[in-house]
Formats: structure tokens, sequence, C-alpha cells
């Protein structure tokens, strides 16, 4: 999943991408007017904004991103703890607000319970097709009860075909999901994470879960198709979980960690 994080102190910035990115793919923006063109170009699962920005206060950010038709949800953070602020933010489009100074763990807390609640959002953080299962809060991975160890990049592409199964996804789509739009990535980089990530998820079973749509990108189906169908618009990962029991397995208690 990716987060636009739209602050202007740099080292705040720093200090939040930081903790996200254990997580979630990361995108900044340090003015408005930078934060709302990226919004407008890219889905994104959650956007995080700072109060008072430079060129743009985020009452107004708000607007008119909810002018623009944007749903995404979007949690403000500030320094003001005035209740009058809160109040004009959330009536402004905003869907949370969190004060400053915050545990980095809430702020992760919150934004899974934004995508929980949100309309266009998912219900549950579990993935699954076929034999496969993702949590999507444990970055955990098992297919047929075998637990799958990944690396960062090849469970964002997983996790990202298998919530849009059953469409096809280019290597385009595939870069803008995972990797951050700063850095400079190239299609074959995609096919690299797809071989490494079938050597894992698909060679040890022998049944393929990853199909090759030639010319074009990748395609998990939960059935076998004698065609692959057309290209569709990719639902979001924050859009599509398919309910199902969470595995058991303990959940990792976070690290303590300072205030931002």
């Amino acid at each position: 999943m990716k987060i636009l994080l739209i602050e202007d102190n740099l080292r705040v910035a720093d200090r939040i991408r930081h903790h996200l990115s254990k997580q979630f793919v990361v995108d900044t923006a340090h003015t408005g007017e930078e934060g709302k063109t990226k919004a407008l170009a890219a889905t994104y699962a959650c956007i995080i904004a700072e109060l008072t920005l430079p060129d743009i206060h985020s009452q107004t950010l708000c607007e008119q991103l909810r002018g623009a038709q944007i749903t995404t949800p979007i949690l403000v953070i500030s320094e003001v703890k005035e209740t009058a602020s809160r109040i004009t933010l959330l009536d402004s489009g905003a869907d949370d607000y969190l004060v400053k100074p915050f545990d980095p763990r809430e702020l992760i807390a919150r934004i899974h319970a934004l995508l929980r609640r949100h309309p266009h959002g998912y219900n549950h953080h579990i993935l699954s097709v076929q034999d496969l299962t993702i949590d999507i809060n444990r970055r955990y991975v098992q297919r047929a009860g075998i637990p799958i160890s990944l690396r960062r990049k090849e469970f964002d592409i997983l996790e990202y075909l298998v919530a849009n199964q059953g469409r096809t996804i280019t290597r385009a789509m595939i870069l803008d999901h995972a990797w951050d739009s700063a850095k400079q990535s190239w299609h074959n980089t995609v096919d690299v994470h797809v071989k490494s990530l079938r050597d894992k998820i698909d060679k040890p079973f022998g049944a393929p879960l990853i199909k090759t749509v030639y010319g074009v990108g990748y395609i998990v189906d939960a059935q076998p198709s004698a065609a692959p169908p057309p290209i569709a618009t990719p639902v979001h990962t924050s859009h599509a979980l398919t309910q199902t029991s969470a595995p058991a397995y303990p959940t990792p208690s976070l690290p303590s960690t300072q205030p931002i």
C-alpha cells in the first residue's frame, strides 16, 4: 500500500517516513500544492497532511481534494490541540486528526483503522487466493499452511496482484504501486522481482498462481482460465481484501518508540 505524506518540516517528515516505510510505500510532499498534485495523479491508501503548510492550510487542501472527488482517507497531524480546529478539519473532509507529539505506533494504528472504516477500503486485513494467505498487518504469507519469507518488494507485488486477482496488472501499474515515485525504476526490475517471487510461492508447490500476460504484465487468477482477461483498472490493495480467518500465529509486540 502507498501512503502520501505532506509535511513541510523535513526532519519530521524523515522521521515519519522512517516508521511508515516499515509497512507502506511512502511518497513525500513538502508543500500543499505538491501534495495536491500527487494526490490527483496517483492512487494512495491514505493521505497524511500537516495542518499548517507553507502555501496552504490543510482545511483548504481537504476541501480541494474532496471537490476533485478524491475519496482517499485524510489524516491531519498538528500541534494544535483546540477542539474547534479538529471540528473544522473534520467538517472540511478530513477523516482523522492526530495531535503532535505522537507515538509512531499510534499513527500506524490510526492508518489501519481508517482503511477499515473507509467506504472504499478493506474490512479485514487478510487476503487469500486458492491455498495462499496474506496477512497485511503482520506482513505474513503462507501457502498450503507453510510460512513463506518474502522480501519487502516481493511482498508488495504479491499483495497487489492478489488484491487484484482476476485482473491483468501491467508492469507500469506494479512500479507505481510498489516503488517510491521519487525513485527511477525500470520494467525489467519488476520481472526480476516476480521471478524471485515465483521461486518462493509457485515453484515449491507445483501449481503456479502468478501467470504471465505476454507483452503486458501479470495476473493472479483464482481459477485457471483458457485466455487472460482484458486489462482493467486496478483495485487498490486497500479495496479488495477477502475476509478469512486469520492464521494461528502470535501477534508480535511492537518496540517502544520516541514520540514524533
